[in-house]
């Protein structure tokens, strides 16, 4: 992603930014941040895809890599306001959503049972080089009432950041996944709320960001 530095901070340069079509954001982790833009049609392929993406920077010749760390939307548009960036580093651990893969026949579907999947992503901390692509779950041996959770699976190299217990992926009776919600990952629904509450503040709220504190580094 090509990116140009900010020449000024505020609300202002902002909203200018913006109606050109432009998102702010601002790249953190390393020895200084760095503020700049970048065209919101280059979030394509970054926000709308299932992948984990490490983002190759390039900001005026500086290039790094980066994972990206959070983005704000506008409440009603849905379009970009701004992007935070997490510099990263070959030798320094990162965390970040990778997303899994199913693998395997289960009994229990076979048999008339519902597959539930509950995390369709699961947070990890690895070295940039052990990152994987996706995670594989395998369900050949769930019957109908079992599920598999975070503690079960492991992956070489890789930390899971998601509780031991949480459940993955379930197999349910097809009545009793019929009563149930699919596909909805936990803390999905009340993330849901929240952001909306706090959408609420619109953009004025998102520039209102522009001129607080730093990102702090997770």
């Amino acid at each position: 992603m090509s990116g140009s530095p900010r020449e000024n901070v505020g609300k202002k340069d902002a909203r200018r930014l913006r109606r050109e079509g432009n998102v702010p954001c601002v790249v953190y982790g390393g020895e200084k941040q760095i503020h700049f833009f970048a065209s919101e049609k280059s979030f394509k392929d970054v926000v709308y895809t299932p992948d984990a993406c490490i983002v190759q920077l390039d900001i005026k010749g500086e290039k790094m890599e980066s994972v990206l760390q959070d983005i704000q939307y506008h409440p009603v548009t849905d379009r970009i306001l701004h992007a935070d960036f997490l510099e990263i580093f070959p030798d320094k651990p990162v965390k970040i959503g990778i997303p899994i893969k199913i693998t395997g026949d289960s009994p229990g579907v076979l048999a008339g049972g519902k597959m539930l999947i509950k995390r369709r992503r699961l947070d990890v901390i690895a070295l940039p080089k052990h990152l994987p692509d996706e995670i594989e779950v395998d369900i050949s041996a769930l019957e109908i009432g079992d599920s598999v959770v975070v503690g079960e699976l492991s992956v070489d190299d890789v930390e899971f950041a998601d509780p031991a217990n949480a459940v993955v992926v379930l197999v349910k009776s097809a009545r009793a996944a019929m009563m149930a919600p699919v596909d909805l990952e936990e803390g999905e629904e009340a993330e849901g709320e929240a952001a909306e509450g706090e959408a609420a503040e619109g953009e004025a709220g998102a520039d209102a960001a522009e001129g607080g504190d730093a990102p702090k580094e997770e």
